[in-house]
């Protein structure tokens, strides 16, 4: 079987790794945790940190961190407004694990590659042309990440 030159072409190209890094990435922030997706989860708590409920809370309903309201519907008494791009996600413990849970936090596209919610712990490397503010730099810290999780959780 012989390959005609386009189908060669997109045959490397499909098989090229995919990473968004050139040589003039900037290194990983020194706080940054490495993560592993197993299963569509990630099982360890970033930097093995503990969330808390209230913190994560708060991050969700501020428009200057995660911004959730934005896109999600949230059971979060006296927030009128909120966005319907997301599922609502009042029940999401019932339907998730915390490892599932995380995984979509930390970077959905391990989950769905065409998702346009942000990666608020993705690798900085592989943010496709990010503002100045947030070069080299994770949208979230790994302890909001947590507290986020923390929340989420307790919505059954």
């Amino acid at each position: 079987m012989s390959l005609r030159a386009g189908q060669f072409i997109l045959l490397l190209v499909a098989l090229a790794p995919v990473t968004g890094m050139t040589e003039n990435a900037v290194a990983l922030p020194d706080n940054y945790c490495s993560w592993e997706v197993k299963d569509y989860a990630i099982e360890e708590p970033l930097c093995g940190l503990d969330g808390d409920a209230l913190r994560g809370k708060q991050i969700v309903s501020d428009s200057n961190l995660g911004n959730c309201l934005a896109c999600h519907q949230l059971p979060i008494p006296g927030i009128e407004a909120y966005g319907t791009i997301g599922p609502p996600l009042q029940g999401i413990a019932s339907r998730y694990t915390e490892a599932q849970i995380r995984v979509r936090i930390v970077d959905t596209r391990n989950i769905n590659p065409m998702s346009i919610m942000p990666g608020f712990y993705r690798d900085p490397r592989l943010i496709n042309r990010p503002g100045k503010p947030y070069r080299g730099k994770t949208f979230l810290t790994a302890q909001q990440v947590e507290d986020v999780i923390a929340y989420l959780v307790t919505l059954k």
